[in-house]
């Protein structure tokens, strides 16, 4: 991978992605949010907060779901899941920080379905890069973009919690 050659203000697209949520979730009763480690579990954990919602924030790892799991192995920091509320009839928001192929979201709902069956799922991500495997859509995004297949898009948390994205071309 070459260095960093293009960056995105990722702390303005949060504010733009919690201004999506806000807006169309305001009437939901049980609304929980779930984070996929770890750049969707740091956007989880800001949601939780500035939304002042009741359910505390819940993690998800998906590594062992992944239909990718035997060729890929496992990966060295694998954490562990943390439902710590009722996902019975719960109105879900699955958090990412990079939507690409949709094999992660998959492998989410799976999980998320060990834990109970919720009222509905709906998913946010930071950024949308294109080049969907699977039929899977975003409720609510904050930047989409065709990225070319060599590019990588990553988000980072400095020590004082502020957000960064950076986009790689290999």
């Amino acid at each position: 991978m070459n260095a960093m050659t293009n960056s995105l203000d990722a702390e303005a697209l949060y504010l733009q992605l919690l201004a999506q949520i806000k807006n169309q979730t305001a009437d939901i009763q049980k609304l929980a949010i779930v984070g996929i480690y770890s750049g969707g579990a740091w956007l989880a954990e800001r949601l939780v907060a500035d939304l002042a919602l009741e359910n505390p924030v819940g993690f998800i790892d998906v590594s062992f779901y992944r239909d990718d799991y035997a060729k890929k192995g496992l990966h060295p920091d694998v954490k562990p899941t943390k439902i710590p509320f009722d996902v019975d009839d719960s109105t879900i928001i699955l958090v990412d920080d990079v939507l690409y192929t949709g094999r992660t979201t998959r492998a989410a709902i799976n999980e998320l379905f060990d834990y109970g069956r919720p009222a509905k799922i709906m998913l946010a991500a930071l950024v949308d890069r294109g080049g969907r495997e699977l039929p899977i859509a975003a409720d609510f995004v904050a930047y989409s973009a065709n990225f070319d297949t060599t590019s990588s898009v990553h988000l980072q948390r400095a020590d004082d919690g502020k957000l960064s994205l950076s986009i790689d071309h290999a």
